[in-house]
């Protein structure tokens, strides 16, 4: 081992004690709260969209006690089961929170609930009833809990996060680096349908006029119709895709997401999705 490596070695060494003398200024429960707080404005937000409403507020969620929080609105809204299910399933992944979890949503007049669901692991023991029985417009909170308390990073897991990033320096210090090959970026691109831009990775469709935020079956129906125009796919290929890996599933869940999808593309007169009686949809695309 040449001076220079002896050095750095030595420096690494010196940084990592400094790291391990640092107290604990921050636990899981913060961490929480903060993603939890982020997660829920993007759930409120995304339900105001789908309604076209891109203007009222989503009031400040608060935190009611540890792993319980409330969203609330400015104005009155209605909200569809399948689609509360649906925000909540994508953003809380997307900010990796606890897998465990329940959603209320409760009447503002009288504290009653108007709707709820139990999100729990494995998957199949979730409890997410009435996803077809849309919710009035009225004034709703909505109340979240995890189940399952966060784990806190105590002092004693420091060490062994010192341990690890040491090897990982050490390597790095020792062993000469190898050359890795270039390899090829993979840019995603937004997928043209019609005068559409479709964004699968954003859950965006863009037209020059407007731009909306789909849910993730709409984005994944979309997908799969954008992959085969023209093309008749079958009611079974669609929901077992869709909604396989995805607890429950009703009949009618299918037919409502294919009239939003139709309502979004009507802008553009040369697409049309088909309903084939009996066998299934189609995605019309005509010059």
């Amino acid at each position: 081992m040449n001076t220079y490596k002896i050095y750095s070695f030595s420096g690494v060494a010196i940084l990592l004690w400094f790291i391990w003398l640092l107290p604990v200024t921050d636990t899981s429960t913060t961490q929480l709260d903060r993603r939890a707080k982020v997660s829920l404005r993007s759930v409120g937000n995304e339900l105001l969209l789908q309604q076209m409403d891109s203007t009222s507020l989503i009031l400040p969620v608060t935190r009611v006690a540890q792993g319980h929080y409330e969203l609330r609105f400015e104005n009155t809204l209605a909200i569809t089961p399948q689609d509360l299910v649906d925000a909540v399933d994508t953003h809380f992944q997307k900010a990796n929170l606890p897998a465990a979890y329940s959603v209320s949503v409760v009447q503002c007049h009288d504290q009653e609930v108007a709707y709820s669901f139990l999100k729990r692991i494995p998957d199949e023991n979730s409890l997410i009833p009435c996803l077809g029985r849309p919710l009035r417009q009225s004034c709703y909170t909505i109340a979240v809990a995890f189940t399952e308390p966060p784990k806190l990073q105590t002092p004693q897991q420091t060490p062994l996060y010192v341990l690890v990033l040491g090897i990982f320096l050490l390597i790095e210090v020792v062993l000469p680096k190898q050359k890795q090959p270039p390899h090829a970026l993979s840019k995603y691109k937004g997928i043209t349908i019609g005068l559409f831009e479709f964004i699968p990775e954003q859950l965006k469709l863009i037209s020059s006029t407007k731009e909306v935020v789909l849910s993730k079956k709409e984005c994944e129906l979309l997908y799969i119709f954008s992959q085969k125009p023209n093309e008749i796919i079958t009611r079974d290929e669609l929901t077992k895709k869709v909604w396989e890996d995805h607890g429950v599933f009703v009949g009618r869940s299918l037919d409502t997401y294919i009239s939003k999808l139709r309502k979004l593309i009507k802008e553009d007169p040369n697409l049309k999705i088909t309903n084939i009686h009996g066998v299934g949809y189609s995605l019309e695309i005509t010059s």
